[in-house]
């Protein structure tokens, strides 16, 4: 496989060679799968980390209902690839504990972990083992919150020391915690997956008190981080030479005017925010708020946390309307981030939520300023929007100019009307796999070949979830 190329794809790299988690590592895995399953490069059912009766039923119907070789084989890589590769199953005071690392960083992070395994959930239903490792990963999430609500990515072993990039970082670290970077989509991810879970198997056995206390924690620390009474306990600084990997202003980031947003230190990418109010991170937490809401009352039959999250939803909400809605000659458009003064900043990055994917996060309240807005991202007016002989798509700085990250293909999909721009998606991202058959972190927009993360769990099973959400709404795309 290709090799990771980029300056921070080579520290992540020397960090997970320096850390053992017990993972195996997934390079000789894809190697001794080559002669297996009709050219999947998946592992050897027996090297597998989870087998899933229903996941791999599902691969069997999906494989006749492909018509695309190419995208058959990639889609059954990438749909069970956390499932294979990335997932550590067991038990915790006798309840499922399920840690799920990122892929070739051996650490789990909130959004990728709620974001891994979400394409499971239809399934679940009908084969209890795969429900019992989803039950896990919300409990383990639970305690992860409980741990610290600031932080972005645990260990997957919780005694273990933190990633090698975050141990001299100044802030609060605590046991457990693998970078504690405060990025506001953390805290969303997971009351998605615990809502798409109560939806689809209708279990409450997650739900004790335990995850009322890690809920109850989100929504205080979403209300800290509001900032009406100061600045609030967290704070961040790192050492580094990457400007976007540590907050200004003395670790709190830049000044704020407390309007009624949610402050956030960190985009989903793990970049530092230019404005703390992080546009589709608060409109993500507008839905997940109201989400919250409803499981606060018709299961945990706790009326003051249900209606705390109601208002802070509707706060957030009506002060969105007022300050993260901006004028262009095309027309109003979503900012990406603002402060509260009168500053917005006008792009949007590749990591998810992101303006491009407020509807696939059903976070798109206005339908005619959300197709202003996808116009605007999916053009050069997006300063990380890239157009080379390898495809076009959205980067982001966290790997820099002329990267497009395939995960906005899948995104720009996922979020379209129009059969012509599905079709073109899905030959972008067919070129961006330079022929191994999994989705990568990003590639160089005149070279394929030239990519980062050749292990990168999320973007895998976010298109394997692409695959199987057209042949259920749009078969004809895939033959």
């Amino acid at each position: 496989m290709q090799q990771e190329w980029t300056r921070r794809a080579l520290l992540k790299a020397a960090g997970v060679a320096a850390i053992g988690t017990g993972m195996q590592s997934i390079a000789p895995l894809y190697a001794r799968a080559m002669d297996a399953d009709e050219g999947s490069r998946r592992p050897k059912p027996e090297d597998r980390r989870f087998r899933s009766t229903a996941v791999e039923e599902f691969l069997k119907q999906m494989r006749t209902r492909i018509g695309d070789a190419e995208l058959a084989i990639m889609f059954v890589n990438c749909f069970p690839n956390t499932l294979d590769t990335t997932v550590e199953p067991g038990q915790f005071d006798g309840k499922p504990d399920t840690a799920v690392i990122t892929g070739d960083i051996p650490a789990m992070w909130l959004r990728d972990s709620s974001a891994q395994v979400w394409a499971y959930l239809p399934l679940a239903a009908k084969d209890e083992p795969l429900r019992a490792l989803l039950e896990g990963v919300i409990r383990r999430q639970t305690r992860c919150i409980l741990i610290d609500p600031y932080a972005n990515a645990f260990m997957a072993d919780l005694n273990a020391s933190a990633l090698p990039w975050s141990l001299k970082d100044k802030t609060e670290m605590k046991p457990g915690v693998g970078e504690r970077k405060w990025e506001l989509d953390s805290l969303c991810y997971p009351i998605r997956l615990a809502y798409g879970y109560w939806k689809q198997t209708g279990d409450t056995r997650p739900f004790d008190a335990q995850w009322r206390q890690a809920m109850t924690l989100a929504v205080e620390t979403m209300v800290v981080q509001q900032r009406k009474q100061g600045l609030g306990p967290y704070r961040f600084q790192r050492y580094s030479f990457i400007s976007t990997e540590t907050l200004p202003a003395d670790g709190f980031g830049n000044p704020v005017k407390p309007v009624g947003l949610i402050a956030s230190g960190f985009r989903p990418s793990d970049d530092a925010c230019i404005f703390p109010f992080l546009v589709p991170s608060n409109l993500f937490a507008v839905t997940s708020l109201r989400q919250l809401a409803e499981m606060a009352n018709y299961l945990l039959h706790d009326a003051a946390l249900a209606n705390r999250a109601h208002a802070l939803a509707a706060e957030v909400e009506s002060a969105l309307q007022k300050y993260a809605i901006t004028q262009t000659p095309e027309g109003t458009i979503w900012a990406y981030e603002v402060d509260g003064f009168g500053s917005q900043l006008l792009m949007d990055d590749a990591n998810v939520p992101s303006l491009l994917g407020l509807p696939y996060l059903a976070s798109s309240p206005d339908p005619a300023l959300y197709e202003r807005t996808r116009k605007f991202v999916w053009s050069e007016r997006n300063p990380w929007f890239f157009r080379g002989t390898a495809g076009e798509g959205i980067g982001g700085p966290h790997e820099g100019k002329d990267m497009i990250w395939p995960m906005s293909q899948i995104i720009f999909a996922f979020t379209s009307k129009s059969d012509i721009e599905i079709r073109k998606a899905l030959a972008m991202i067919k070129t961006s796999s330079a022929g191994s058959g999994f989705i990568h972190e990003s590639f160089f927009k005149d070279d394929p070949k030239k990519f980062t993360r050749a292990w990168f769990a999320w973007a895998n099973t976010l298109f394997g979830e692409l695959i199987a959400t057209l042949a259920a709404s749009n078969p004809a795309l895939l033959r």
